[in-house]
């Protein structure tokens, strides 16, 4: 898909890894929709320099992806906002560091907090998305999961069911928005700076590092240009790349 003239919303667009996707795709010349939950002013700083830095047009939309009459907002909001919508980046995510064995900490409350966000907000968002991708004859979803979602670790039991969820939705999704919409999925492993890390325990971080092929953390710039192939590519869809410093073969 040609990217110049595009418009994405991303979720999440004002974080570790949102902001280095929406670098990325503001460089191909796509115009960018700037979610965030809570933080405006810095959503609206990343919004400025894009607009300033790569000459697109760029706004910051508040939005609670748990509550489905927000999202159906959002959406509504960005396509009058911009005129089209040609991609969704669900890179918003919620975790908190709970050890597996702990299974009293993982409670109903914190279960349903994670899942409403991390799988539930998502399908929501592509709900929302298809029929205008559709009407427009194209369109492109990538999301954002976690090698925790393809092996039983990372911050908690259930941040690593929902991005298994996360994985095996967007494989129903490609099946159902095709062939107009490609629906693909990225699985980052330890990433430095964003909020995902700042929430494990040190020797989490650690160990995490240290069982990698390559000695060190993911790349995030590395994601970000993953995300624009799989927004750029013309017949991948239904698949999930991992990028994780070598840690997890699939």
């Amino acid at each position: 898909m040609d990217l110049k003239g595009a418009v994405a919303l991303v979720t999440g667009g004002n974080g570790g890894l949102g902001q280095r996707i929406c670098h990325a795709l503001a460089r191909e010349g796509v115009h960018i929709a700037v979610m965030y939950a809570k933080s405006r002013d810095q959503a609206e700083g990343v919004a400025r320099e894009l607009a300033s830095g790569y000459q697109i047009n760029a706004a910051a939309f508040a939005c609670d992806i748990s509550d489905g009459s927000a999202i159906d907002r959002l959406v509504g909001d960005v396509k009058t906002r911009f005129g089209r919508l040609d991609i969704l980046v669900n890179d918003a995510a919620y975790n908190i560091a709970i050890p597996f064995s702990d299974l009293d900490s993982l409670t109903p409350e914190v279960w349903d907090k994670i899942m409403a966000v991390n799988l539930t907000g998502p399908m929501r968002l592509m709900k929302a998305v298809a029929p205008i991708m559709k009407a427009q004859g194209r369109g492109r979803i990538v999301n954002v999961a976690s090698i925790a979602g393809l092996g039983p670790s990372g911050s908690s039991i259930a941040y690593a069911v929902s991005k298994a969820g996360l994985i095996h939705l967007t494989r129903c999704m490609a099946v159902a928005m095709a062939p107009e919409t490609l629906v693909n999925c990225i699985a980052p492993g330890l990433l430095d700076g964003t909020r995902a890390t700042s929430n494990l325990r040190a020797e989490q971080i650690e160990r995490s590092a240290a069982s990698a092929l390559l000695k060190k953390p993911a790349d995030k710039d590395d994601c970000a240009d993953m995300v624009v192939t799989m927004c750029r590519t013309e017949t991948m869809t239904g698949q999930t790349v991992v990028i994780d410093s070598g840690r997890m073969f699939h």
